[in-house]
């Protein structure tokens, strides 16, 4: 059962899945949002500069269809004046092509779908199989697309029907008409018509715009196996990471070795801590160099002896100093009093080796302040 519910595609898309999807050219989209802005557009422009537009037409057709028999006679004259005819067509209808190329770029950013891909024009020779095609013909968007083919048509009819209803006298008064009045009237009903018929469309837009985006992320939608696998490749594998972590413990730690023997001491629990410290001249602060516990405490401290680093045991310093600072940091001001006394000894040991004399007496008890101390049993449980 718990197989089986994983199988279905219950959870909501991650973004990294939408991001996938859209670079493959999969984004929502409405052809009827496209098609209505299209159709408004060029209703609105003919009905803006509709007479401006039949003016250039008829400037155009009279400069086309008139005889010159001197451009009759020279065939490079005709090609010219069939240039400037074109340029002429250009720049009459120029208006009118920017504002559908405006229009066709819109629907896009409505839809927050703007996106340029190249993986959506290779060829998908799995849309062949007729399989799949069959599928597709009785499936809940084939369905829907009928509804609105349906809806489409019963609207614009119904709004046909009634436009022609209510222009009736003005349509059949357009026969006793002179010819150029005749056709700007004709112009005029047939612009305003065709805009009543595309404004019937908005209410198609208006339901088919949130439908597309929800079936579009209803699409999208993954299975919880899907999510954890996405979690795993995001965040990367606990396996993995574990393995990656314990490297760099590994790396820190050879690291941290390698700078035991320019320690000035290492203060000793004596057995289960053990923090190495250097103190030279300009530093603000004494720094530790390394700090461990259990088996790390004691190679630090062979390493110590072995390159002749002076070994204190102070157990509360040793405490508060692992639980209280970090590798390659200062220490914490109010140790500075504990540490320079455990420097003043390691001190008259360096002079005692360099000029004899009596040996330094090791201080016998190195006093923690109260909020820093780690009590013997906690330290030992940890």
């Amino acid at each position: 059962m718990a197989e089986g519910s994983d199988l279905e595609k219950t959870e909501q898309p991650t973004g990294r899945r939408i991001s996938q999807a859209r670079e493959e050219g999969q984004v929502p989209h409405s052809r009827e949002l496209g098609s209505f802005l299209l159709l408004m557009v060029a209703a609105a422009a003919f009905w803006i500069l509709g007479d401006w537009f039949a003016g250039r037409f008829m400037s155009i057709m009279r400069k086309g269809l008139t005889i010159d028999p001197v451009v009759i006679r020279e065939p490079l004259l005709g090609v010219a004046r069939l240039g400037d005819l074109g340029f002429d067509a250009f720049i009459s209808f120029a208006p009118l092509v920017l504002a559908l190329v405006i229009a066709a770029l819109i629907p896009p950013f409505v839809m927050n779908a703007w996106v340029f891909s190249t993986k959506a024009l290779m060829p998908n020779f799995g849309r062949m199989n007729p399989i799949s095609g069959i599928g597709r013909m009785f499936s809940w968007n084939s369905l829907m697309e009928l509804a609105k083919a349906a809806l489409k048509a019963a609207l614009i009819g119904g709004v046909a029907v009634l436009m022609i209803s209510r222009e009736w006298q003005d349509i059949f008064g357009l026969l006793a008409q002179p010819l150029d009045a005749g056709l700007a009237q004709a112009g005029r009903l047939l612009t305003f018509t065709f805009l009543m018929l595309v404004a019937t469309i908005i209410i198609i837009v208006a339901a088919d715009v949130p439908f597309q985006i929800w079936q579009y992320y209803h699409k999208m939608r993954m299975t919880k196996e899907e999510v954890k696998q996405e979690n795993k490749e995001t965040d990367g594998n606990p396996m993995v990471k574990g393995r990656i972590r314990s490297l760099q413990r590994e790396a820190a730690r050879r690291r941290m070795m390698s700078a035991v023997p320019q320690a000035d001491v290492i203060v000793t629990n004596p057995t289960h801590y053990a923090v190495a410290l250097s103190y030279k001249e300009g530093m603000n602060a004494p720094k530790v160099l390394a700090k461990g516990m259990g088996v790390i405490a004691q190679k630090i401290k062979a390493i110590g002896a072995e390159h002749g680093v002076p070994l204190l045991e102070a157990p509360p310093l040793a405490r508060a100093l692992f639980k209280h600072t970090e590798i390659d940091e200062s220490i914490p001001g109010a140790l500075y009093a504990a540490v320079a006394e455990v420097l003043a000894y390691v001190y008259q040991l360096n002079q005692w080796k360099k000029q004899g004399g009596s040996y330094p007496t090791p201080p016998s008890k190195v006093e923690v302040p109260p909020e820093l101390a780690v009590p013997e049993l906690v330290a030992e449980a940890a």
